[in-house]
């Protein structure tokens, strides 16, 4: 979604293929800094850009900041156009920093489960949520580790349920 909204010059041309996002509180949306459309596996980096439609704003989180601030920035001044309202955009510069070029993805993933379940699924619906994951340390290797296990529980299931 982040892809098309930072390739498409008119936002509101993608609204039939994306959800409805009037009962959505916040989006999640990977950042690739791949520019060129026609090599799917392009762009080297992964960044998080989290949007809470309901307080207007959209978080950034990047491992190898300031790596991905553009088409962050990008995507969300196109989703402010999607969404018909102005969004708050915020770099937050207090993300955790991987130490190498290949982590960018488990962060993302880890960074995702942890503002899911961490910080929005667990606060109460009327208390305010800081979203910032300054302090927040990734382990990568465990990161990598739970991926796996997960996918491969994803793969008995349906090996079961083929049988």
């Amino acid at each position: 979604m982040s892809f098309m909204l930072i390739q498409t010059p008119n936002p509101l041309t993608l609204r039939d293929a994306l959800p409805n996002f009037s009962k959505i509180t916040h989006i999640f949306l990977p950042i690739n800094d791949c520019c060129n459309p026609s090599v799917a596996e392009g762009g080297s980096h992964w960044s998080l850009l989290v949007v809470s439609i309901v307080d207007g704003v959209a978080f950034h989180y990047d491992s190898l900041h300031p790596s991905n601030k553009d088409e962050a920035v990008t995507t969300t001044k196109n989703l402010e156009t999607l969404l018909g309202r102005k969004l708050q955009f915020l770099d937050l510069v207090d993300s955790p920093q991987q130490e190498n070029s290949s982590d960018c993805g488990v962060f993302v993933c880890v960074e995702m489960k942890h503002l899911l379940l961490k910080k929005l699924l667990s606060t109460p619906n009327k208390e305010q949520i800081n979203m910032s994951m300054g302090g927040k340390n990734v382990d990568a290797p465990h990161g990598r580790k739970e991926m796996l296990r997960v996918i491969e529980g994803f793969r008995k299931e349906g090996e079961r349920r083929r049988s």
